[in-house]
């Protein structure tokens, strides 16, 4: 892209623009001015302002994108060195008059003789700061070589292709924690508002399993299960789980008790 930029401003019509990486071929020996171009690094990050009050406030269509270019100017040996350093201060200038970034900072090597095409070279690096606000919705002209829907606008909006922020608070919050106090009843069903993909159930200061010697039985207080399986007493539902108590439940001559009157049980549910 921007090759196709460059390549398109009459200032710089003399000069033949082309990719640098893959590596493109280069007639030998040079007749003119060849330039390849590549991005070696973009950042790009949230921009933020500050009102009258000193707050930070986040500007949700703007994003800032920091762009580093390098350079690989070719130039004839007949036209020397200072036509290399000339052709990169005109594609210098270029950038920073006929758009709206800011030059960084910008700088070159020393000019090198290749043999090879008969050419002088000069490795230039260029890096500049791209403002893309306001959003591309606006309409405002904005002169750059880089599309801005892939910053701002109607791209960043697109939920086909970038989360929410709902979706980053659910995947920094995968785990719920709680409790409930037990009613004695037989069957319960306990609203997590979301359909857990484990969840995990314990009385608190028991056991899992306790047992009485005198009756010859013994009680669960523990429970686990996910979307497929669980252990004794507890199911899992579309929006959260169900407890299954009592004598009803009994397994093995072990009574289920995830939900004994007045008793608190604690649970983890993963989302």
């Amino acid at each position: 892209m921007i090759v196709n930029w460059l390549a398109s401003q009459q200032i710089l019509s003399d000069i033949n623009f082309m990719t640098e990486y893959p590596p493109c071929g280069k007639a030998i020996p040079l007749k003119s001015p060849i330039v390849a171009v590549g991005i070696e690094t973009v950042k790009i990050e949230d921009k933020f302002t500050t009102d009258d009050q000193g707050n930070t406030i986040e500007e949700e269509y703007c994003r800032l994108a920091t762009i580093n270019i390098r350079l690989s100017i070719h130039v004839p040996f007949s036209m020397g060195g200072a036509a290399c350093h000339e052709n990169f201060t005109r594609i210098v200038d270029c950038l920073t008059f006929a758009t709206d970034f800011n030059i960084l900072e910008s700088g070159c090597d020393s000019v090198e003789a290749d043999r090879d095409t008969d050419a002088l070279v000069l490795t230039g690096r260029i890096s500049i700061l791209a403002d893309f606000c306001p959003a591309d919705s606006t309409g405002i002209n904005f002169t750059s070589f880089i599309n801005k829907e892939l910053l701002c606008g109607s791209h960043i909006n697109n939920s086909d292709i970038h989360v929410t922020v709902q979706d980053k608070e659910n995947w920094n919050d995968q785990i719920v924690q709680g409790y409930y106090i037990g009613s004695g009843t037989n069957s319960r069903t306990y609203n997590l508002g979301f359909e857990p993909k484990t969840v995990f159930v314990s009385a608190l200061e028991y056991p899992p399993v306790a047992i009485d010697f005198n009756a010859s039985t013994y009680k669960s207080y523990f429970g686990v299960a996910n979307r497929s399986y669980g252990s004794q007493g507890i199911v899992l539902t579309s929006n959260g789980f169900k407890l299954l108590q009592g004598n009803p439940y009994n397994l093995k001559g072990c009574t289920a008790a995830l939900n004994e009157p007045a008793e608190i049980y604690i649970y983890i549910a993963f989302k």
